[in-house]
């Protein structure tokens, strides 16, 4: 195997390295997300704002482990927290892909928008406003191959959290 395949072979990269590319991914979807928002003038929900937060958190633990690059079950910590913001975020997007498959409200909105809220509301009243969310949720404003964007990034939060799993599994050559 000569130098460039090597190179090129995920599973003979370092755990630093696969955590960095893991890092890129999420920023790299949150700059795309930034780009839908004042680019293309689609504003997001607050079950969208939920899912931004959810990469942002992906994205700082596998920051940190890239620095700190642990061995052994010190891995694991890292992977339990990507894990757990992959299935938060995960489950934020399927509960807007449920919203986007009921049939449209008469007058649904999600209402207020969410920094409104979180400066006026109680935090468990927000929770609930946010979670309960309906109409503006439930709009489908962009898609990619027929999907809509929850889709895509419920793939995302599974594909990262694998790729999380993976790399604790994996022995660097």
């Amino acid at each position: 195997m000569n130098a460039l395949t090597a190179a090129l072979a995920p599973a003979r990269w370092s755990w630093r390295t696969r955590c960095a590319l893991a890092a890129l991914a999420c920023l790299a979807l949150l700059a795309y997300a930034l780009y839908v928002q004042f680019e293309l003038n689609i504003q997001p929900c607050p079950l969208c704002i939920l899912q931004r937060i959810a990469f942002m958190a992906m994205a700082v633990a596998f920051v940190v482990a890239t620095v700190h690059a642990p061995r052994g079950r010190g891995r694991l910590a890292y992977v339990a927290l990507t894990a757990a913001a992959a299935l938060a975020g995960g489950a934020v997007a399927v509960r807007q892909l449920w919203l986007q498959m009921q049939p449209p409200a008469p007058f649904g909105s999600c209402g207020a928008p969410l920094n409104y809220m979180i400066q006026n509301l109680p935090l468990a009243d927000v929770v609930r406003k946010v979670f309960t969310g309906s109409g503006d949720c439930a709009v489908v404003d962009w898609r990619f191959l027929g999907l809509p964007m929850p889709f895509w990034t419920l793939v995302w939060f599974v594909l990262l959290a694998a790729w999380m799993i993976w790399a604790v599994r994996a022995r660097a050559q």
